[in-house]
């Protein structure tokens, strides 16, 4: 397994048994470039950051899960393509990803975010995990990615399509919203950053009551990310609501 340069970092015992289970290539100094934030880059001489392999790595992972969706399941119309698509490469779904690798202590951040717990966020997650697909295709080409792609994802596409609510989290907000006689959803939502780099923050909003905050690079990833945290916390009120008035009438 490849050390980059710079300051070393110790590779996951998860990433390092992947890597070299699919035999994917990964050049050493990509894989280094793929763990730099933009804050330890900017606290150390402005260095390269892994912007511009996470650009990458997420046009990479999105043909990939496309192709994946479109040959799988050729009875599905566009619109659940799409949600199935949104659903799996999510910064949730890349962030739990991450996890499971063992990425966030590989990451190089700078001393603000590891004082805040940078190496858990899914939002920094989800940014390397992209960059990490970035530098598999540079390296290895679209075999590795593919390879490495297929492996992480195709099991999150087989639970997306038995999700039901999940791919799409504003709709099945609003419907248990209505369920439980709240006002119609709207959403508050903030940006931050550079145009090349836009974040957004985003809460669901329903009468007083707010829920969130979901991050995401565009504003409907925030969005959806905000309507999931609103979707758990009123479903549990529903099926609460609910077994009252069973036991009520029982």
């Amino acid at each position: 397994m490849p050390h980059g340069t710079g300051d070393e970092f110790a590779p996951s015992p998860g990433f390092v048994q992947l890597v070299e289970e699919l035999a994917i290539h990964l050049d050493a100094d990509l894989l280094d470039l793929a763990l730099t934030h933009r804050s330890y880059a900017y606290e150390n001489g402005q260095l390269p950051t892994n912007e511009r392999l996470e650009f990458l790595g997420d046009s990479v992972l999105g043909v990939v899960v496309t192709e994946y969706l479109y040959t799988t399941f050729p009875d599905f119309a566009e619109g659940q393509l799409a949600k199935l698509r949104a659903n799996v490469v999510s910064a949730v779904s890349l962030g739990e990803v991450g996890r499971e690798l063992g990425i966030g202590p590989m990451i190089k951040l700078g001393r603000g975010e590891v004082s805040t717990g940078g190496d858990n966020k899914t939002s920094i997650l989800a940014d390397t995990m992209e960059a990490i697909i970035g530098a598999i295709y540079l390296s290895g080409g679209k075999p590795s990615a593919e390879a490495w792609i297929h492996h992480l994802f195709d099991p999150r596409v087989d639970k997306a399509v038995h999700l039901g609510a999940g791919l799409d989290w504003k709709t099945s907000l609003q419907e248990v919203a209505a369920a439980l006689g709240l006002p119609h959803v709207a959403y508050e939502v903030t940006e931050s950053g550079p145009d090349h780099d836009k974040r957004f923050e985003a809460w669901a909003v329903t009468g007083s009551r707010s829920f969130g905050p979901g991050h995401g690079r565009n504003k409907k990833q925030a969005e959806q990310q905000a309507a999931e945290m609103a979707f758990a916390a009123l479903d549990v009120e529903r099926d609460a609501r609910d077994a009252a008035g069973a036991e009520a009438n029982a």
